[in-house]
């Protein structure tokens, strides 16, 4: 039989009505001849319970511990949902992270998925069980200790195990009816796509689009694993959601598929640097090394030897970057004459396949922020985006803009 992937977020099984409402569209699916796979979160606020339980407990705790702890919150889910299916006269049964088992490396809240064998589940299958229901967000590493794949790892969770199983789709269910082109709180006209690309989902997802994680987005692309995102609260319909799948599906697009935005950035510039070779890897390799996930880059114009690097940064990593900026200048590493930080900076970003052959997306941009009368402070771009850092009290003004320059409202 197919098999179809469904994962379902905290707030689609935030108590026992959500979790026998979501019971019910597995259901569905299992009268629709697929053996399911249902992927499940912790509880809404579950997990941030359990990670406050462990920092007043132990603020430097250990994070196999910490694993041990903030996992557990999937199990009961887990159970819960197999138990309503089982009432339901489906023959389900609940797996942990160790008992398919999922592999990971050993690094503990952060872990990457190394393997995910399917005989144990298949086996299961064959011998009549139609629905299994495996915690998210969970593995094992190589000394058998519980892992965990950092927040939003059960929509990595769900990805891995369809590209796995070969699963028909995956069906990511959360409060929100789809992927839209904005932010729908901050422009009321913002479209629901019924479509999009795996690199533009990317892209929306890594600056600021919240609908999915990052990493899997990235492994659907990787493993050409379809992924549909739709509303655990809708009715289920042929054209509810949105599919998220490679660019050859998509008959027709606009050149700028979305806007996005991130409201909590930084610019930092070191004044008058040593404009010399090896410049660039002494100031971003102890950044790197203090943790500081370093965006967008500039660096000016040369004079007389000096230059200004200009990066930003998430504003709760500025204190962290200045300090291993003043190390590396005690230490003889780089020198500067000063670091002034912009923690009051927001960054917009455009995002579309459509840019790789259509010219003047840039100048349009700059355009309607200009006629907002919104200052631009540092510019990057790639092939299908253009970001831009902005002052933070007109990054809603600046989506607005930028939505109805587009115009996003208006199917292509």
């Amino acid at each position: 039989m197919p098999t179809l992937v469904m994962k379902f977020g905290g707030t689609s099984v935030a108590n026992l009505d959500r979790i026998a409402r979501a019971a019910k569209r597995v259901a569905v699916e299992v009268a629709n001849g697929y053996d399911v796979i249902v992927i499940v979160s912790a509880m809404s606020g579950k997990t941030n319970e359990l990670v406050g339980w462990v920092d007043e407990t132990a603020p430097l705790y250990d994070a196999r511990e910490y694993d041990a702890i903030v996992s557990s919150g999937e199990n009961v889910t887990a159970g819960l949902m197999a138990l309503r299916l089982q009432e339901m006269e489906i023959p389900a049964r609940s797996w942990q992270g160790w008992q398919v088992p999922l592999m990971t490396n050993s690094t503990h809240s952060s872990a990457r998925i190394e393997e995910i064998p399917t005989e144990k589940i298949n086996a299961k299958f064959g011998e009549g069980m139609k629905v299994a229901v495996v915690a998210g967000f969970q593995g094992i590493s190589p000394e058998g200790r519980i892992t965990t794949l950092g927040r939003g790892g059960s929509d990595t969770t769900a990805v891995a195990f369809a590209a796995a199983f070969g699963a028909e789709r995956c069906d990511i269910y959360t409060d929100v009816d789809g992927v839209y082109t904005t932010d729908p709180r901050i422009a009321s006209k913002a479209r629901k796509l019924d479509k999009i690309a795996f690199e533009e989902m990317l892209e929306l997802a890594s600056l600021g689009a919240k609908v999915l994680q990052t990493r899997s987005v990235e492994l659907a692309m990787r493993y050409n694993v379809r992924l549909r995102v739709l509303s655990s609260f809708e009715e289920p319909s042929d054209s509810a959601g949105t599919l998220v799948c490679d660019e050859e599906e998509i008959m027709e697009s606009n050149v700028v598929a979305g806007v996005a935005y991130s409201r909590d950035e930084a610019k930092m510039t070191l004044i008058s640097v040593a404009d010399r070779p090896g410049i660039a890897a002494a100031i971003f390799g102890p950044l790197s090394d203090a943790g500081v996930n370093v965006d967008m880059i500039v660096q000016n114009i040369s004079e007389e030897g000096r230059t200004d690097m200009t990066f930003s940064c998430p504003v709760d990593q500025t204190m962290r970057a200045a300090k291993a900026m003043e190390e590396a200048k005690t230490s003889g590493e780089i020198n500067f004459h000063d670091l002034v930080t912009d923690d009051a900076v927001a960054k917009v970003s455009v995002v579309g396949i459509g840019m790789r052959s259509h010219a003047g997306v840039a100048a349009q941009m700059f355009k309607a922020l200009h006629d907002e009368g919104i200052n631009i402070k540092v510019i990057t771009t790639s092939e299908i985006k253009i970001s831009v850092l902005i002052d933070r009290k007109y990054m809603e003004l600046a989506v607005q803009a930028l939505h109805d320059a587009f115009e996003l409202e208006k199917a292509a």
